[in-house]
């Protein structure tokens, strides 16, 4: 099967600021109950997605382009850019923010621990 991604706009996502845009590649339930989100997420400069804990989940992304800075689940603020990879484990929380003059733009996968 062959589609275009569904688009979905979202404010203040998890407390955060500015709107974030939401390319989702399938369909929570074409996960088959593995997961729930997997999905190209676009934060504007000036926006973010507030800090949140996955209970159960991990959710792993990977930036494509832009730089932000992602806040991990001891509190340690790192600056991510194309090609790095980050990890929420199950019981963490983490948050994301763009603080640059581009689109911040990674892949996120939500899934079952």
């Amino acid at each position: 099967m062959i589609r275009q991604a569904r688009y979905e706009e979202k404010t203040n996502v998890q407390g955060g600021a500015g709107t974030v845009r939401f390319y989702h590649i399938v369909e929570a339930d074409e996960l088959y109950g593995h997961g729930r989100l997997y999905a190209k997420i676009v934060v504007p400069p000036g926006a973010s997605i507030g800090w949140h804990v996955h209970h159960g989940e991990t959710e792993p992304y990977f930036i494509l382009s832009g730089e932000g800075l992602f806040t991990d689940s001891d509190g340690s603020v790192h600056r991510v850019t194309a090609g790095d990879s980050c990890l929420i484990e199950p019981e963490h929380g983490h948050s994301i923010a763009n603080e640059g003059p581009e689109d911040l733009v990674f892949i996120a996968l939500i899934h079952k621990a």
